[in-house]
């Protein structure tokens, strides 16, 4: 079993800055992918971001490219997700996720995906 949880989460204005983190304990592997997902009221879960575990690849969704960065610390076995330029449309929970399967970091994952997931941080950007 692998234990995800995220921390970090807050009320911001627009164009101001939040880190995520998620700490996973428990039994992960340094292959597979650690990812970001976000859900706003009324919407499916959708994909922000996911690093691989065994390159230094990442991906990213459109909407946060270029803002975003998705980083982890293997020592910590921690991943971090740095937003910057909020928007308001960037207010969501905010879901970490693991997968357990080999993944090269260079393509969409659906959260069909991912094994193991974290209870959710709100992100909350004022307008």
């Amino acid at each position: 079993q692998v234990q995800l949880v995220e921390s970090g989460g807050g009320l911001v204005q627009a164009g101001g800055s939040l880190r995520l983190s998620c700490a996973a304990s428990g039994r992960t592997f340094n292959i597979g992918a650690m990812g970001w997902f976000r859900q706003a009221p009324g919407k499916e879960r959708e994909f922000v971001a996911a690093s691989s575990r065994s390159t230094t690849s990442t991906y990213y969704a459109d909407s946060v490219k270029g803002r975003f960065t998705i980083s982890r610390d293997n020592a910590k076995n921690t991943v971090y997700l740095q937003m910057n330029s909020l928007k308001p449309e960037d207010t969501a929970v905010y879901y970490c996720a693991y997968r357990q399967a080999f993944y090269t970091g260079t393509y969409y994952l659906p959260p069909s995906a991912f094994d193991y997931w974290g209870q959710g941080t709100q992100v909350t950007v004022s307008s």
